[in-house]
This record gives structure tokens, sequence and C-alpha cells, in this order.
């Protein structure tokens, strides 16, 4: 039995300004229809594997769980980290979950951020390495290099290994980033595999090894695990346990220290997405190399990716641009200098800002709100209720409301008095009063609130209850 792991943590600032603290790549509809979490996880099908477990932050939950929701692949499969601590101690939380079951499966690790054109040679590589996992063997992944890159660890290969008819190589060594004579070296040895992050090995043999290498994380982990609290939909360990582990990868923690290390070459027309440059590479183009997506028109330009989320983007004369437009920031970078928008992200925040942490459209629980206009004392949101959702139960110190319903019914609770309100309708809710929202209908309610007084902030929110246990929380 297969267990897909798929990791969902991160940040990803180097696609900023789609990619934020809030909304990393992993989450972020880059190529295709699917978001490339959505993406991650319906390329499994076909392998006869069990559902899913996501691991991730906990202020990623909600987005993860509406994205699940969405392709019908939610079904308390979430399991919350306190804190990032990278991939050893979060494997061992998906381990010690599959465990806890009674059951040892084979965990198949994967990221949640890469893109895997073709599907049918990443699943035969994972029905080989299954041989070799069956058999105890902890099997990493080998992305077949195309380049000399740089940017990623390689994995050196040794004796080949055959079971039954599948084929793998004994791991000689990983290899940190390469400068790129090195590259060049490793590309044309053919003895050099790039290091996707990819795993397959029984749940026991991964927790064995972790013990013996790294006792520390073990510890820490079943600690963590011996509490859980199931929270709708998701698994969420003990804080103060797993803030305790030490932040270690499973390459350092593990794969580097076994005996048991193998490697399945993995010839899968993958990426990793790790800036704008390389989704270009990725991404069907027109006659002259343009990757547009949105409203775009161009005139004697080559060569460029131009995203626009809203209203037109136009580009004269460029050639190895990169243009980003979303409703609150605007990226224009040449196309080889793209590794240096994250010291765009940490100007961001040095000067205090909020555009590398948030979209103008935040998603909740509940459905989301997009932030239309703001001024001193005032503030525009128009927010959507998903159908059969309610908002907290809540009040407000600073400041006072007025929502207009656009599309839907809303029932609205104001100091314990309930009202219907449909299309065209509106309500006003003076500060300090107690206050609750809901969509009782079978469609989306659309609504616009305007927000005026002396604090705007998401934090002046008292609730009192809340179905999705943030009664403790400020947003």
């Amino acid at each position: 039995m297969i267990l897909p792991v798929i990791m969902a943590g991160g940040s990803g600032s180097r696609l900023w300004p789609l990619s934020r603290d809030l909304m990393p790549k992993q989450f972020l509809t880059l190529d295709g229809d699917l978001t490339m979490l959505q993406a991650t996880v319906m390329r499994l099908q076909g392998l006869n594997a069990e559902a899913a477990l996501v691991i991730c932050n906990e202020d990623h939950r909600f987005v993860a769980a509406e994205q699940l929701r969405q392709i019908d692949q939610l079904n308390n499969n979430i399991i919350l980290e306190p804190a990032g601590r990278n991939t050893a101690p979060a494997i061992a939380l998906a381990a010690f979950t599959a465990i806890k079951k009674g059951q040892d499966p084979l965990l198949l690790v994967l990221a949640a951020d890469h893109v895997i054109a073709d599907i049918a040679a990443f699943q035969q590589a994972v029905v080989a390495a299954a041989e070799f996992a069956t058999a105890d063997q902890l099997v990493t992944f080998g992305i077949v290099p195309t380049a000399a890159e740089t940017g990623y660890g390689y994995i050196k290969r040794g004796s080949c290994k055959k079971l039954n008819s599948a084929e793998a190589y004994q791991v000689a060594q990983f290899v940190e980033k390469p400068k790129l004579n090195t590259a060049l070296q490793y590309l044309s040895s053919g003895d050099y595999y790039w290091n996707s992050g990819m795993f397959l090995f029984k749940a026991s043999r991964y927790l064995a090894e972790l013990k013996q290498h790294r006792p520390d994380i073990y510890a820490a982990c079943e600690h963590a695990m011996l509490e859980v609290d199931p929270d709708l939909d998701f698994i969420r360990v003990n804080q103060q346990a797993f803030l305790a582990c030490p932040s270690e990868s499973i390459d350092y923690a593990v794969m580097e220290k076994t005996s048991a290390a193998v490697v399945v070459p993995l010839d899968a027309r993958w990426s990793d997405v790790g800036s704008w440059s390389s989704l270009w590479e990725i991404s069907e183009k027109n006659a002259q190399g343009n990757v547009h997506k949105g409203d775009v028109l161009s005139c004697d330009s080559t060569d460029n990716y131009v995203f626009a989320e809203t209203g037109l983007v136009a580009t004269v004369g460029l050639q190895n641009v990169v243009v980003v437009q979303t409703k609150d920031a605007v990226l224009v970078a040449a196309k080889d200098r793209v590794q240096d928008v994250k010291a765009i992200v940490q100007q961001l925040k040095e000067l205090g800002r909020s555009e590398h942490k948030i979209h103008r459209e935040v998603y909740r629980p509940w459905g989301k709100y997009d932030s239309i206009d703001q001024g001193q004392r005032y503030q525009v949101k128009r927010i959507t209720v998903h159908p059969g959702q309610k908002l907290s139960v809540q009040m407000h110190h600073h400041r006072a409301e007025h929502w207009i319903v656009v599309a839907g019914t809303a029932l609205v609770s104001i100091d314990g008095v309930d009202t219907m309100l449909s299309e065209n309708q509106s309500v006003y809710i003076p500060l300090g009063a107690v206050h609750a929202l809901e969509n009782p209908g079978k469609i989306p309610l659309e609504l616009i609130e305007v927000q005026s007084g002396t604090y705007l902030g998401e934090d002046d929110i008292v609730r009192f209850s809340d179905r999705y246990g943030r009664v403790q929380a400020k947003s």
C-alpha cells in the first residue's frame, strides 16, 4: 500500500508578487487549470494509492483545505505544523500517523510545488521504486539532468541494483549545489542526477533510521503525536513538543547516513518552478517565444513572460523580460535576473509593508474577501461566503460596518436580532454590536462591506463563537 505524503510548506518568495507568505506558490495556478497542490494530488490517480496526507503550516490550513475540497480529496487528511521544522520532522509526523492506524504503508513523499509533465513516466518510476522500498530500501528519485544546473543539489549513483523487473542504483554520494564547471562535469559523466526531494520507503523503516541517526528528532515527533487534536479536516499535533524539535532536512538527518539508500532515475519533464524564468521555460509559448497569461497584448516583443491578473498589460519592444501584474503590485524584471526578486521581498519586509505577506484577496474557511479600496478611516471589501457557511459571532471596538448584498441571500444577526437580506438590500452594524453573517442559500453570497472608524486592522475582532475554532485567533 502506498500512502502519498505531500509537503505543502514553504513561502516561494522568488515567484513574488504572485507568491506571498500567506499564499505561496504551491497554492497558485501556474501551469494548467489546477493549483500546484491539486496537480500533485491528481497525478497520483492510477497508482492505486491511498488518499494523500498533506502537511502544511497553520497559516495555510484553510487554503489547503479549500483546494482539496474542490477536487473532492478532503477527509481529515491535513497535518498542521505549528512551525516549520524542515522535512525530516514533517515526514516523521506522517510516518507516526500511518503507524498509529496499525498500518505500515510505503510513504511516497512529494513536494506540492513541482511540475511533472510526463505523468506516465512518473508513475512508472514509482512502481519501480516500490519494489526496492518493499525490500526495506530507502528510495530517492533522481531527475535525469538536461542542463548543467547550479541551483540544484545532485546525487551521484553507484553500482546498479536490480530487483525483479525494477532497476535502481546505490547512492554513492549526495552533493551540494555545484559551481558551473563542476555541474558541466556532472552532466557529461552521466553518473549524476538532480536531487528531486522525492522519496519512497516504509513508514517503519524511516522511523527506525531516524531513531538511529537522529534520536532527538524521533523523540520530539513521537511526543508531538501522543496528543493529537482532531479539528475539522486537520490533525493538530502537540505544539510544545513539536516546537522543541530540531530543524533538519531528510537528506542530512537520514539519507546521507543510511546504508540503504538507492536512487531511481526519473525522466518525466520535471521542474521545481523555482523562478519566473523556469516557469517561462516549461510554459507553452507563442510564435514570438512569449508566454502570455491573462489580458496581454504585445508589439515587437519576444521571449517574455507576461502575467496580467486584472486589466490589460501591453508590451512594446521588450525582449527576455518578465512582467507580472497583480491587484496590488507589478514586477518588471530582466529574465536572467529573476533570482534577485527575493531582494525585493526583503526590502518589503524591512519597510514594514504588507505586499510580501498577503494578497489583496484573502481566503478564509467560509470564503474570501477582496480589499477593493481603503483610505483614512474607511475600507471597502468585497466578501464572498460559500453556501451554508457562517462567519464568527464577533464585535469590533474601533469600527462600524455597512453591508450591501449584491448576490445571494444573507442571514444577519445583530445583538441577537436576525434579519434576512436579499440582493440590493443593506444593513448597518454599529460599533460594539455583536454580529454574525451567514449564507443560508444554495449559491455564493456576495456583498460589499464598508468599514469606517479609527482603526480598521484585522486584529480588531473579538470572537464569541466560531465553527472553525478561531475564538482565540485574531484573524
